[in-house]
């Protein structure tokens, strides 16, 4: 049985930790990790967040300056709306990263709150 885009992101979601967008705010002393496309980021993006897009994060986290050896701290991932940090959080759980959340509504929902973007 085949499952589309948006069951695996269900899926993914009854397996992880969401936070809103006001819970982020308070954590933007964690590991930021945004999950976008190099150009997305480019755009706009949280103070401080560090973009590993989500089609080569099993491939480069292990080896970014920032997350080596960090399996235990928090990280809020995030993405345009939250579908790609709800299937990077289940990856980064199942690597190790305890500590990864996925932010709901994304990019999207920050900038929508008013909140800085750099």
């Amino acid at each position: 049985m085949s499952l589309t885009a948006q069951e695996l992101v269900a899926a993914a979601k009854q397996q992880i930790t969401e936070i809103d967008v006001a819970t982020a705010q308070t954590r933007l002393s964690s590991l930021l990790l945004d999950v976008r496309e190099p150009a997305e980021y480019a755009a706009g993006h949280l103070p401080g967040a560090v973009n590993i897009p989500r089609g080569l994060l099993e491939f480069k986290i292990d080896t970014h300056p920032d997350f080596q050896g960090r399996q235990q701290a928090d990280i809020v991932v995030y993405c345009q709306t939250g579908g790609r940090s709800a299937l990077a959080t289940q990856v980064l759980n199942q690597l190790g990263y305890s500590g990864a959340v996925s932010m709901a509504g994304g990019f999207k929902a920050w900038t929508e709150s008013g909140l800085s973007v750099e």
